[in-house]
């Protein structure tokens, strides 16, 4: 199975819908996919369940069938993960659930990384917590797990990014993400090196997550900007993109002159398709299976099909630098 973290540190760019997105459009080509929600903020998980179902995920208490519950025993001290719960959403697509709760885990995961460096085991179960509930989350046949993460460099995404194969970039045109590509870059780096040191000193009996991290590129998210920024300003950030990305991210050195469009890190340049969202959110299914019957009519319907070939593609593309057969 191959795992992939899809994150930026900055926020608002449309990670979490892509993720959505993409997830359903893995299974819709039979590709068994696993969406994984360790972002704390738990949209992803919003998104795909109902208030309902919420509800019942997240009472008062204990929240055993979220990623909190599979985490709770480590948190608490008194053992290991619990085995994950999964949302099975069809035969095809399966979810584990996020949590509020998940970000009391990071003072314990920033506690767990220099302890690392001592050979302390429970350390080491602690820091692959995230790895083990997603590989025990596939054991129902996923092919592929999409990884949503929050907005920052902190212990908590440092762990789930350790435990990805490889790491998609969303951005926006804008300074913000080019300052996030700027920090994230030398950042994964870093934890990369770490990791690789830290494993020859990891018990022998714990599976354990190669930290690869590898980046296989970034999506531009363009959230309608020409309609409320100046073509000039668009245009200006949206061309710094490819040498920032190569500079900072995969260590290739500063080169400007490659436009986005026909750089081969970029894998696609995604719209917001703004006026449809509010409608996909309503039937709980993404955009691209819209119907008439949910409201998609008119000029609607060939957003619809245009959102459907614009994801498909994007799809093919991240199958392909991972290996997954894509049907």
């Amino acid at each position: 199975m191959r795992t992939i973290a899809f994150f930026n540190n900055k926020g608002g760019v449309g990670k979490t819908s892509l993720v959505y997105h993409l997830a359903w459009m893995f299974a819709d080509h039979g590709v068994k996919t696993l969406a994984v929600d360790f972002d704390p903020q738990a949209n992803l998980t919003a998104m795909f369940l109902d208030e309902e179902r919420l509800e019942n995920l997240w009472p008062d208490g204990e929240h055993p069938d979220t990623v909190y519950g599979a985490i709770r025993p480590i948190l608490r001290g008194v053992g290991d993960i619990a085995h994950p719960t999964v949302e099975m959403i069809n035969q095809n697509l399966g979810l584990i659930p996020g949590d509020l709760g998940l970000s009391r885990f990071e003072d314990k995961l920033s506690d767990a990384w220099p302890r690392c460096h001592n050979r302390d085991e429970s350390a080491f179960r602690t820091m692959t917590a995230f790895h083990r509930i997603v590989q025990q989350g596939a054991s129902w046949g996923a092919e592929l797990a999409l990884i949503d993460i929050g907005p920052n460099l902190g212990a908590i995404n440092r762990s789930a990014l350790i435990a990805s194969d490889q790491v998609c970039l969303p951005l926006a045109p804008d300074l913000f993400s080019l300052q996030g590509l700027k920090n994230l870059g030398p950042t994964l780096r870093e934890w990369r090196a770490v990791w690789a040191e830290l494993l020859t000193k990891a018990p022998t009996e714990l599976s354990m997550p190669k930290g690869a991290m590898q980046p296989i590129g970034y999506i531009v998210m363009q959230h309608g900007i020409l309609a409320s920024r100046p073509v000039e300003a668009y245009k200006r950030w949206m061309d710094r993109i490819p040498g920032v990305y190569r500079d900072a991210v995969v260590d290739e050195g500063m080169s400007s002159s490659i436009p986005v469009r026909e750089d081969p890190y970029c894998l696609s340049l995604l719209k917001h398709y703004r006026s449809l969202m509010p409608m996909a959110m309503e039937v709980r299914k993404p955009i691209f299976f819209l119907k008439s019957a949910d409201g998609a009519i008119g000029a609607h319907i060939e957003a619809v099909r245009k959102c459907y070939d614009d994801f498909q593609k994007l799809a093919v593309k991240i199958a392909f630098f991972s290996g997954v057969a894509f049907h």
